[in-house]
């Protein structure tokens, strides 16, 4: 059964349900081509807390409603509303710009850090910081009519939403900047050239091929799986020898789950495994 999942607040522009041991995440401004807020980030930032301190869930999804994923800002947030919320970098009473930027990092980087894997489903735009959420996720499933950009610069801004670190670490650094300098929108078929895609679909087989990856992810066995994520991402930049120590010491724990025993026996008696995460 689908409910939504209980959190301190909600907001109507972001909308999340659970299915056993599987969240969807969706941003609602389906009319805006769900162009992101200040509110909305501090919002997922939040709600990012209490996620990743969700040891029950196995899989988690990032979407957007209707034609696009996310157009990225909401200028009007900086622009239009006398009583808006001030841009990160305005600073409040105690605390330093960076600071507040720092705060509002959060709404994305909490994706990397969370212990199961979390897939992106992408459609029409994704751009600035939706290009960011995206690349905030582990996994990228885009359809066949995506446009991704990091166009940050068309407004005198730069990425500072963790593109300036997942990109890079996809594309290499000479590359990650020439996309950014230039504000390149970049194809389906571009995207996965270069790596920063994981799968194109077309449009309308995009929400089965994102089902299809969910289901299979189920399938395997949990505490390997957050090992195999926990020890990529340790490793990432670091000397081999960190990467080496990352992977051991994420396998102990597998060694010593009886999720081990169980593949064993499941191979002796012909049948599939039934993984318990423990």
């Amino acid at each position: 059964m689908t409910q939504t999942t209980p959190t301190q607040a909600t907001i109507d522009e972001i909308s999340l349900e659970r299915e056993g041991a599987v969240v969807r995440l969706t941003l609602n401004r389906p009319d805006k081509l769900n162009a992101q807020t200040v509110a909305m980030w501090q919002y997922l930032a939040r709600l990012g807390a209490e996620l990743a301190a969700d040891d029950t869930i196995r899989v988690l999804v990032v979407a957007g409603a209707g034609r696009s994923f996310s157009a990225g800002i909401d200028i009007t947030t900086f622009t239009d509303a006398p009583d808006a919320p001030p841009p990160p970098s305005a600073g409040a009473p105690g605390t330093s710009g960076v600071d507040d930027i720092l705060a509002i990092q959060r709404a994305f980087s909490w994706l990397e850090d969370a212990p199961y894997p979390t897939i992106a489903k992408v459609q029409g735009h994704a751009f600035g910081a939706g290009m960011q959420l995206a690349l905030a996720c582990d996994l990228r499933i885009v359809a066949d009519d995506v446009r991704m950009g990091l166009l940050e610069l068309n407004w005198g801004l730069m990425p500072d939403l963790g593109g300036t670190v997942w990109l890079p670490r996809l594309v290499g650094p000479a590359k990650a900047l020439e996309l950014m300098l230039t504000g390149a929108r970049l194809t389906a078929d571009e995207l996965l050239a270069l790596g920063i895609v994981n799968r194109v679909v077309a449009r309308d087989a995009l929400d089965g091929a994102v089902d299809g990856l969910v289901a299979e992810l189920l399938l395997r066995p949990p505490l390997a799986v957050q090992g195999a994520k926990a020890a990529v991402r340790g490793g990432l930049g670091e000397p081999t020898s960190v990467g080496m120590r990352a992977a051991a010491e994420a396998q102990l724990v597998c060694l010593q789950s009886s999720d081990f025993g169980e593949a064993g026996r499941a191979f002796v008696e012909g049948r599939e495994p039934r993984f318990e995460g423990r």
